[in-house]
């Protein structure tokens, strides 16, 4: 079975016996998933945040981080891709009990290397706000 299709066949489910530990103690919930598309929608707990108790930037890098390399996985290539850089812009604050929506998209799938966007907001007022936004090249290896 295609890492895609178990994607799919688990929407609406927290990831809890992913792989990734990270992708376990992020405890996602998988809302859609399509090839070189995910959404994914993340609880913030208090061991997210920093000592001001706001969401720690570096818990926010790792959401970009990992929901973009699960992103690559949806393609179904046999060689595995790893980061060769991520760029984080940090837009808002969220605090503990958000809940926030981490959307991906491949712009651009090359043989070597892949270009993913990926942004992460909250629904506040009805109205969507963004809390970050990041860029990532993922280098084929192997």
């Amino acid at each position: 079975m295609s890492v895609l299709k178990l994607f799919q066949e688990n929407i609406g489910k927290v990831l809890e016996k992913s792989p990734s530990a990270v992708s376990n103690w992020l405890a996602g919930k998988i809302l859609k998933a399509e090839k070189g598309k995910l959404v994914l929608e993340f609880l913030v707990r208090e061991e997210m945040t920093n000592p001001m108790k706001s969401l720690h930037g570096g818990v926010v890098a790792m959401i970009h981080d990992d929901i973009i390399g699960m992103t690559v996985i949806t393609l179904g290539r046999e060689m595995p891709y790893t980061s060769i850089n991520l760029t984080v812009d940090f837009l808002k604050a969220s605090t503990i009990g958000d809940v926030l929506i981490a959307e991906t998209e491949i712009i651009r799938s090359g043989n070597k290397i892949i270009y993913v966007h990926s942004t992460i907001y909250k629904i506040k007022d009805n109205e969507r706000v963004i809390i970050s936004k990041a860029t990532s090249n993922m280098l084929r290896f192997g």
